[in-house]
């Protein structure tokens, strides 16, 4: 028994040792592990250096009103909207209520629209609760006071599910965010008694989902934070190996940024690269006033929604506790009439969606508080929310060291007809790899979201995979999206 106990406790040892050595050797090694996944050019992450560019902050396309919010139990307070890419169906939920009233009023309702494409809508009579005396309607969960006031589902890619349960939301206030489960996005049930995170106020929309590159559960919700002597509505995070468990919420952290009050954050993992979390987050402004109230009463707007304003600005995080606000300005603008700037409106869904063979889609609250409430369509393309940038004037960029694998390097870009792009491959000195200088790259011209780069007689990279190499860019008058080794 004595030996037994020396042989564990020596085993012990070794085991932390060799953590302690792979922690020193991790630290060491500064080289990305890029692999073959989608780089975005979002953040700076990739970028070691620059010369005469910029990351570009791209403008969403209006595609006009999506849904309509004017069955009598949706109403002008419809809101906090999630849709879900569920294969070819597309699906939304949002909360329905008519009248205003306190949060978590058995007055709130979840109700469900599907489409096919993203762009057309119906709302489905799914005969599950009563309203008015008639079950002729599209609510999917009621009666279910206070987690039909932010209901918000996703789909459960974890591998490892025991649980019949593909679809997951949470919903909750003052008490603490309830767990439900559906096999089938419709049929929802309570999958715990009392909540499963406290610790956070949770009036807003609290998003939950599984995170592939953490390897866990990870849910973003609302937080007051203590900034110049006050509380700002800020974000903050929870994690859970299971959907029952979770950590108490942890502030997050947005680097050194002027503080801003963020009302729904709308975090979600970006469905071409789910390392990379995307927040497309209604930035609010209490108290500032933009309409009058003449102009107030001819938009017939609530009278206690228009004393505010907001719009939705760009975040990301690649995990853990930080976000990188690296675009401050406005994502989107709140757009042209009066009736964009009254309080809540211009909220985000939940979710970027891939709408068309070149184009994604998300999805906003507009006209809130008004009788023309309803959730509007924006576009862009494919990974185009930011870019590398060049003006007329060429420029050059140097990124990270890295290690990669896959035959070609693929790139999502655009150009002038007078601009170009270039690509040279370094070794771990920074010297060109003989046969990838800038002289043997084929100039890249055009528009495209897939275009391989080639170099003259050297066609594939396969030789180079698990080798520390850089890339020297070389553009003018472009726009790179993204970057992928293939």
């Amino acid at each position: 028994m004595k030996n037994k106990s020396v042989g564990s406790f020596i085993s012990i040892l070794v085991f932390i040792c060799s953590l302690q050595t792979s922690a020193q050797e991790e630290t060491a090694d500064k080289v990305i592990d890029l692999g073959s996944r989608l780089e975005l050019f979002i953040d700076h992450y990739l970028i070691r250096s620059v010369e005469n560019l910029t990351l570009k902050l791209h403008t969403p396309v209006d595609n006009g009103p999506a849904v309509k919010f004017d069955n009598p139990w949706e109403g002008v307070f419809s809101g906090y909207s999630t849709i879900l890419k569920d294969g070819n169906l597309y699906r939304l939920y949002y909360r329905g209520i008519p009248t205003a009233g306190s949060d978590g009023s058995d007055n709130e309702v979840t109700c469900y629209a599907e489409s096919s494409d993203g762009i057309e809508w119906n709302k489905p009579a799914l005969n599950l609760f009563e309203y008015s005396g008639t079950k002729n309607n599209n609510i999917v969960l009621a009666h279910a006071r206070p987690v039909t006031h932010n209901f918000s589902p996703f789909i459960d890619t974890n591998p490892y599910r025991a649980d019949k349960y593909k679809f997951k939301a949470l919903g909750g206030l003052e008490e603490g965010l309830i767990p439900y489960g559906s096999a089938d996005g419709v049929h929802w049930v309570k999958m715990a008694h009392d909540p499963v995170i406290t610790g956070g106020e949770f009036d807003s929309q609290n998003v939950s989902f599984w995170s592939e590159s953490e390897h866990q559960y990870i849910c973003y919700l609302r937080k007051w934070k203590k900034e110049g002597g006050k509380n700002i509505r800020s974000v903050a995070r929870s994690v859970s190996p299971d959907f029952h468990t979770w950590t108490q919420p942890v502030l997050m952290d947005f680097g050194e940024t002027p503080a801003e009050e963020i009302y729904t954050n709308q975090t979600s993992p970006y469905f071409r690269a789910p390392h990379i979390y995307v927040a497309i987050a209604a930035r609010f402004f209490p108290g500032k006033q933009v309409i009058s109230d003449d102009q107030a009463k001819r938009l017939n707007v609530n009278p206690s929604y228009y004393h505010d304003c907001s719009d939705a600005v760009l975040m990301t995080s690649r995990g853990g506790n930080k976000y990188q606000r690296t675009f401050m300005e406005g994502f989107l603008r709140p757009g042209i009439g009066l009736g964009n700037w009254v309080s809540r409106t211009n909220y985000p869904a939940l979710n970027v969606v891939q709408t068309g063979e070149n184009e994604m889609s998300f999805y906003v609250n507009q006209d809130y508080a008004q009788p023309t409430s309803h959730l509007r369509r924006y576009s862009l393309r494919i990974d185009g929310f930011c870019s590398l940038h060049a003006g007329y004037e060429s420029g050059e960029m140097f990124t990270q060291q890295f290690r990669f694998t896959g035959n070609n390097l693929l790139i999502n870009f655009s150009t002038s007809a007078a601009g170009y792009i270039l690509f040279e491959l370094l070794d771990n000195n920074g010297k060109p790899i003989p046969g990838y200088s800038f002289n043997s790259c084929l100039p890249l011209t055009g528009n495209e979201i897939s275009r391989q780069v080639e170099w003259q007689n050297n066609p594939q990279l396969s030789h180079l995979q698990g080798e520390s190499i850089s890339i020297h860019i070389r553009m003018k008058d472009a726009d790179l999206y993204s970057i992928k080794f293939e």
